[in-house]
């Protein structure tokens, strides 16, 4: 999934709850489906940030030679300016391109 172009909000955003708990008819399962959401986009998001700013690292043992990379810097401004994983996974969410089933109980 491309995050990079979410629509998610920046900022704090008050949502409707009958939107959200639409789907499942109960607010806290559409709540817990969404924190397990964002959990995986924060996982995918760590794991590509960290193999960009793999590429920039220098493998000495040496203090001496620590300098600022300007292209690592603006790597990480860029994932800082993404949307959080929470607002991407409401959106996905409110969008209805999240799936989620029941687990069947015994």
């Amino acid at each position: 999934m491309d995050y990079k172009n979410s629509e998610a909000p920046l900022s704090t955003v008050t949502y409707n709850r009958e939107a959200i708990e639409k789907e499942t008819d109960n607010l806290y399962e559409a709540i817990v489906i969404m924190a397990n959401r964002a959990n995986q986009i924060n996982g995918d998001l760590k794991k590509e940030l960290v193999d960009k700013l793999d590429e920039f690292a220098t493998h000495n043992d040496s203090l001496e030679e620590v300098f600022e990379n300007k292209e690592q810097i603006e790597v990480s401004r860029f994932y800082e300016r993404l949307p959080k994983p929470t607002a991407i996974a409401v959106e996905e969410w409110l969008e209805n391109r999240t799936y989620h089933r029941k687990q069947e109980t015994k």
